[in-house]
């Protein structure tokens, strides 16, 4: 049996851990392969690291074909929906396979109209499909369903994470060095402190990286302290600006009470002034 192995294939989903893979190797060893390998044609889709296990201490291992595959994304989709429902898979790399996913669709969703027809039309006749042999007698895997994510809620209930987590995961997508990746991968950082740490510049990045777990998190608090501050001070000048508006107000009106005052004693003179003119005017005439 001939099995080529694609490295494209391979890297497409990120390599056990060390630890992982000694722990696999000591099941196969005690117990045998007993998952079967998946096979395109001749190309290995699914069982890379249980392949490499078998074939190093010559034990023996199934294989099952998949023919419900029309092209290399179908291929990566069912590769995805494989691994998103595995628990072993760290909240980051769920994301990022369902982020994944997204690109597919979106990049089917950009073709042609007729090639995008005859691709549903593919996936219809993919599903309705009957189950193939396995290869050497066995029964075939059944093709996982896939469904599109149009949405971040869509992406974040597939890779099952909060809408907050997927924006995280994008920001470290885009901003992260392949250092801050590394130590987000092996457990060094959260997820959160990775997105903050992600603001900085790559070399301050790396150099975090590089010093390790308590140097990743004094950089995610300066990140966040440096974010706290201009909020702090914002705060502190509204609230002055609050303070200049109340003194204002107090100003104001203290100043219409003492005009209401002077209004009131210049009402006062004025009406003792008519009754001395009245007085005076009574006077000259009884004179007279």
């Amino acid at each position: 049996m001939n099995i080529i192995v694609n490295e494209e294939l391979k890297a497409y989903i990120d390599p056990l851990t060390p630890d992982e893979y000694a722990a696999l190797e000591r099941s196969i060893l005690t117990e045998g392969c007993r998952d079967a390998l998946v096979l395109w044609g001749e190309v290995l889709i699914d069982g890379h690291n249980r392949y490499a296990i078998c074939q190093a201490h010559g034990l023996p291992f199934q294989t099952m074909q998949n023919t419900h595959f029309k092209s290399m994304e179908d291929v990566h989709l069912w590769m995805i929906d494989q691994h998103l429902g595995r628990r072993s898979v760290s909240d980051f790399q769920r994301g990022v396979l369902a982020l994944r996913k997204r690109e597919i669709f979106a990049a089917r969703r950009a073709r042609p109209q007729a090639e995008a027809d005859e691709q549903a039309a593919s996936d219809v006749s993919n599903s309705a499909a009957e189950t193939p042999p396995w290869e050497d007698g066995a029964a075939a895997s059944e093709v996982v369903a896939t469904v599109p994510l149009n949405s971040r809620e869509d992406i974040a209930k597939a890779a099952r994470l909060s809408s907050s987590q997927v924006v995280l995961i994008e920001k470290i997508q885009k901003q992260a060095a392949p250092e801050l990746v590394a130590a987000l991968k092996s457990g060094a950082i959260s997820l959160n402190a990775a997105a903050a740490v992600a603001s900085l510049p790559a070399q301050e990045q790396v150099a975090a990286a590089e010093g390790g777990a308590d140097e990743l998190k004094q950089a995610a608090k300066r990140v966040r302290d440096a974010k706290r501050k201009p909020r702090a001070a914002a705060s502190e000048m509204s609230e002055q600006e609050e303070g200049g508006a109340v003194a204002s107000d107090a100003s104001s009106a203290d100043e219409v009470k003492a005009l209401r005052s002077r209004i009131a004693q210049l009402e006062k003179e004025n009406e003792a002034l008519r009754k001395q003119v009245l007085n005076l005017l009574e006077k000259s005439s009884r004179a007279a």
